[in-house]
């Protein structure tokens, strides 16, 4: 071996000397647990797709909440899931929405834990896109989308009538006390609108993460199940980015930028390290990385069939974003994983 090769390899041979040199960090304070909270639910319902998660009634979650930031998780992420949805998402602003009282709960119980609300329509509307839909005509009914689309259907998602309903949302959220909102409709323009609707709130001081670059993928499925939200036709292919593009993503994470964005995420994760080491090359900006749903049951299911070590997997899957770049890691085992490394 060539002196280059010896010195790699005699640093390797002791775990003192791999710990010294190791060049990528992991620690708790990276992590961000995603929360389900369900208007109308008292205790927890499983998720089947989503082995070891649960929608939380209010109740609930103040204990998962709190089991997080015992653990040294510094943040939640925060999901809304109604009792009541309609075409244009109504209670996804309302002051009094389970959203908001979910953040005034954890304010109230959790104070030192931050809160982040993800800002969308999707679990809120009855059709499951992210936005409010063109059509129907002036005049006309409302579509039912428990029946067949109509042929005249316009669609799916009108982006400037959106626009408005997320700036409230996010708001309405600001003001129950969340201390970070984050888009995740990917509707253009959003970050602009949520910034001067916060500004004008006397809300300068709350900022924004932002779903810079959501692509639409095929990991997506079990959430979708957790927060009810499937689509009721069609697809987001429309409004999030093909999984082929990589340019495209830096262009998105210029323009959230240019609108007021404080940190910018990738999603999914594992597949799209190149993204994220191309914008943290490229910006040199916090950038945040959602280990998404489907990513979660792959590595549950292979743990249950015997196939994998879990939690070498999971340490792994981190220490694979963080070396890409991530400054902050969103997963469904950010607490667990907390857990076990002060255990």
């Amino acid at each position: 071996m060539t002196f280059p090769e010896q010195r790699s390899r005699r640093l390797r041979d002791h775990a003192v000397w791999r710990e010294m040199v190791s060049e990528t960090s992991l620690s708790p304070r990276h992590l961000v647990q995603p929360l389900f909270v369900k208007e109308g639910l008292k205790d927890r319902q499983p998720i089947d797709s989503m082995p070891g998660q649960s929608q939380l009634g209010l109740d609930e979650l103040l204990v998962e909440a709190r089991r997080a930031h015992e653990a040294g998780v510094p943040a939640v992420l925060l999901f809304g899931i109604p009792s009541r949805k309609d075409a244009a998402g109504s209670s996804a602003a309302r002051p009094d929405g389970i959203v908001q009282q979910a953040v005034r709960a954890l304010k109230s119980g959790v104070p030192d834990l931050a809160v982040i609300v993800d800002v969308c329509l999707c679990e809120y509307t009855d059709h499951g896109h992210c936005g409010v839909l063109k059509g129907p005509e002036k005049g006309q009914e409302p579509y039912d989308f428990s029946e067949k689309v109509p042929d005249t259907f316009s669609g799916p998602v009108d982006n400037d009538a959106t626009l408005p309903r997320l700036a409230e949302m996010a708001v309405t959220c600001a003001q129950a006390g969340a201390d970070m909102v984050a888009p995740s409709d990917m509707m253009d323009g959003r970050v602009g609108a949520i910034r001067k609707a916060l500004d004008a709130a006397g809300l300068a001081h709350v900022p924004i993460l932002s779903y810079a670059a959501k692509y639409a993928s095929s990991f997506y499925g079990p959430f979708r199940d957790a927060a009810e939200s499937p689509p009721q036709f069609g697809d987001r292919r429309g409004y999030q980015m093909d999984l082929r593009n990589s340019d495209e993503a830096l262009r998105e994470v210029a323009a959230d930028l240019e609108e007021g964005a404080d940190i910018v995420m990738v999603k999914p994760a594992l597949a799209y390290g190149d993204i994220i080491r191309r914008i943290k090359d490229a910006f040199h900006v916090p950038v945040a990385a959602y280990n998404v749903s489907g990513e979660y049951a792959m590595v549950e299911a292979a743990a249950k069939a015997g196939w994998i070590n879990r939690e070498a997997v999971i340490r792994e899957i981190f220490v694979s974003l963080r070396r890409a770049g991530a400054d902050i890691i969103i997963s469904y085992w950010a607490t667990e994983f907390a857990v076990l490394r002060h255990s």
